[in-house]
């Protein structure tokens, strides 16, 4: 078995690994590597596992270095899934080894994999901090809306009274709008508009924009990901001056109900904190909705460190820094948000 560096010619195969792999994700695509490669910089490092001329196994990696995070690998920036895709523990033993002797090569200070799944880890320190949401999706629009409890159900219903439209695009200006102005609530920087516009290039008709409408104004939007028979809502936002409509409810009843009846059957709600508090934030948020919620396994390699990191909103070190944001004009934000956006893939 031999592991080794993804080159372009392998492009087409390492995506049809990945499409057929039980634990693949859009985020293992080659589509979200030239992504992150375009608007960030970042440069890959993905590994691969032969045996015998036969993909095996792979791992999107990519090698991360700032004075915030310091000299990092990576699985994978600005996603929620990562890490090695094995089809054998003899596979995913391989990838291990050739991984902790990059990690050593370029002298990083740790390696971060963000599994989604425990059969993808490799034995490192755990971060037991987020949990992610999945819900089947059944036939029909009124299955749908029974499997919601019974509480956001009713707020469901009460959105549809609303004359919402729905619009599908790929054009990103109203909900690069709206996004980035939900990014400020949240003390978070914002993405540059070439994220957006390279998501959509990359990822090709994996990826849309949805934009609700109300009396022709834009009131909520969201960019969604699909892949296989998954559904992925992933940077979604709307108008706060516009809650006592639910456009949000809305968005994402109308998500599933789309979805189902295009032939997708698990809807993806994404990852959350579990330690936000049960009934604020988008954990709170999500559970109201009644979906699986499982923890995402994720696990940390020290290198150079000697102490495991924490770049999340809930280090103390950063709440000065959020609470400035929030309070920064939005237009400088912004402008500002591109340059620090990148330091906390």
């Amino acid at each position: 078995m031999q592991v080794r560096l993804f080159t372009g010619a392998d492009g087409s195969r390492w995506d049809e690994f990945v499409r057929q792999h039980p634990h693949g994700s859009p985020f293992h695509l080659t589509g979200w590597k030239a992504a992150m490669e375009a608007t960030f910089g970042y440069e890959s490092k993905y590994l691969l596992a032969e045996d015998e001329g036969r993909l095996v196994a792979v791992l999107p990696l990519f090698l991360v270095s700032n004075f915030l995070t310091g000299r990092i690998l990576l699985s994978t920036p600005f996603a929620v899934y990562g890490g090695v895709l094995a089809c054998s523990p003899e596979a995913l033993q391989a990838v291990q080894q050739e991984l902790e002797r990059l990690g050593r090569e370029l002298r990083v200070d740790y390696t971060e994999l963000r599994n989604a799944w425990p059969e993808q880890c490799l034995g490192y320190s755990p971060i037991s901090r987020y949990v992610t949401f999945t819900q089947d999706l059944p036939a029909t629009e009124e299955e749908v809306l029974e499997t919601i409890p019974r509480k956001t159900r009713r707020m469901v219903r009460k959105s549809l009274e609303h004359p919402f439209a729905v619009r599908i695009t790929r054009e990103t200006g109203e909900f690069e709008r709206l996004y980035l102005t939900s990014l400020r609530k949240l003390g978070t920087p914002a993405f540059p508009h070439r994220h957006f516009v390279n998501l959509l290039k990359f990822l090709g008709e994996d990826v849309d924009v949805c934009e609700v409408t109300l009396e022709n104004r834009v009131v909520a939007a969201v960019m969604t990901f699909y892949f296989r028979d998954q559904v992925l809502p992933f940077y979604g936002a709307a108008d706060s001056a516009m809650n006592a409509y639910s456009p949000t409810n809305f968005m994402y009843f109308d998500q599933m109900r789309r979805s189902a009846a295009a032939g997708y059957r698990i809807f993806d709600f994404g990852r959350s904190k579990k330690d936000d508090e049960r009934d604020a934030g988008s954990y709170g948020f999500k559970t109201h909705w009644g979906m699986v919620e499982r923890p995402l396994p994720y696990e940390i390699l020290l290198g150079r460190r000697k102490e495991l990191p924490n770049l999340t909103p809930k280090n103390p070190k950063f709440r000065w820094a959020m609470d400035l944001w929030r309070k920064t004009p939005l237009p400088v934000t912004k402008a500002l948000g591109p340059l620090f956006i990148r330091l906390v893939p």
